[in-house]
Order: structure tokens, then sequence, then C-alpha cells
């Protein structure tokens, strides 16, 4: 596939010197993830993080990076395609694709007002917490929408049988 067209998918000096410009009385909020498999648990989550400020930044773990956390088969869409259909999303601003196993060097890097994660992480030590509010950011935790996540719908589909066509 092609790489992403959007001009929405930027890389993180892109997006910095952007940010610089917009950040004068703006909220930039930051979420991450995988986001293999778009469905509907993360247009719920990226929906409520859009309504937490004025620019919303979605940092994608690369195919390397996917894989490392994920396992083998994983990711199961490549980053361009991933990066693409998340920058087609209105509530959206921006994409960027980072490399590493965690997202603490684009957040250094951009310093977001507000680090976005999935409720199931409230109780979990995070390094992106320390960075975060090393210089006075927020991290904040949402609701998940119950019943959805990637590996259940990974699951779902092994279960499930083509239709037959007539």
């Amino acid at each position: 596939m092609d790489k992403p067209s959007a001009s929405k998918v930027v890389t993180a000096a892109e997006l910095k010197s952007r940010l610089d410009r917009l950040r004068d009385g703006k909220a930039i909020v930051f979420t991450n993830g995988c986001f293999d498999l778009l469905h509907p648990g993360h247009v719920h989550g990226l929906l409520q993080a859009r309504k937490l400020g004025d620019f919303l930044i979605v940092g994608i773990n690369s195919d390397t990076s996917a894989r490392r956390l994920k396992g083998a088969g994983r990711p199961i869409l490549e980053q361009d395609e991933r990066a693409l259909m998340l920058s087609a999303l209105e509530c959206v601003d921006a994409v960027v694709i980072f490399e590493e196993d965690t997202p603490v060097p684009l957040i250094e890097a951009l310093r977001p007002d507000i680090h976005v994660k999935g409720g199931d992480y409230a109780d979990r030590d995070m390094p992106e917490r320390a960075v975060v509010e090393s210089y006075g950011g927020q991290v904040r935790f949402i609701e998940l929408k119950p019943g959805w996540s990637t590996t259940g719908l990974i699951e779902r589909l092994g279960k499930a049988s083509p239709r037959e066509i007539p």
C-alpha cells in the first residue's frame, strides 16, 4: 500500500514544529497504541480523548514495535494502513508513528498537555506518567467500551465461517 497521503500523518519533527505554533491557548492531547484492526472501542476512546482538549495526536506503534509487544502475526495491518485509517477520523488531528515500545521519547519531544490512556491502565505503573507530570502535564484515563478489544476481535474472526456466495 502507498504511504498515507493524508496531511494528518506526520513525523515527530514535523509535528513538533506545528505544535510550537499551535500551542498558545490550545490544549494538546496525546494518546497512543497499536490500533491494529480499528474497532468501535478504539473510536469510542478517541472521541473521549478529543473532548479533553483542542488538538488530538495519536501515536501508533510501528510494525516492528507492535510485533515486539503483541507477538508473531501482529500487527494484522501495516503501520501505513493503520495511520491512514486513523487519519480519516474527524476527531484525530495528527497521527505519528513511533519505533519504541513506549511513547516516552515522543512525549518528551511533543510535551502534550494531556496524555490519555484507557481505564485499564489506571492501576498500572506507566513510564509515561513521570515524564508527563515532570513538565506539568496531566495523565487522564478514559472509560473503555465494554466487549471490544483487538485480541477479542481476532478471536471472533478465527471462529467465524465465511458465508457461501450464491
